[in-house]
């Protein structure tokens, strides 16, 4: 009767991002949520009184759990986290996990060596300084 010469539930591969320097990731979603955890993992020894610990604690917590959340929906994933394609979040997320690495490393919570100059962090416009009375 009928004969198929292909399956009928084919899986479409992206052969591209379009975007020059970014391959496509085979499976994107468990490396996603991997960075998401590692990213976690080195927050944890940030203090948590740290602006920058928090900030980016909710904003990766959050977007993990849309990771979680998609059984596997890739488009998804992309539609909810906002970041363009998937190979482009998970660079995020890599770039992510670096700076907080960093940070660790530079412990940017901790008061500085060296008292800034008078006027240092004073920004032009500023109204509320005591020196534009």
């Amino acid at each position: 009767m009928f004969r198929f010469t292909r399956p009928l539930l084919q899986q479409v591969t992206k052969r591209t991002t379009g975007i020059v320097g970014l391959a496509v990731h085979q499976n994107p979603l468990p490396e996603l949520s991997n960075t998401y955890n590692s990213t976690l993992s080195v927050l944890a020894s940030i203090p948590p009184t740290s602006v920058y610990r928090q900030g980016v604690e909710a904003l990766t917590k959050h977007k993990l759990n849309i990771v979680q959340g998609a059984n596997g929906d890739i488009s998804s994933v992309e539609k909810q986290l906002d970041e363009g394609q998937i190979e482009e979040s998970l660079d995020i997320a890599k770039d992510e996990l670096k700076l907080a690495e960093n940070m660790l490393e530079w412990k940017a919570w901790e008061p500085l060596e060296e008292k800034p100059s008078p006027g240092q962090w004073e920004y032009f416009g500023n109204t509320s300084s005591p020196t534009s009375s």
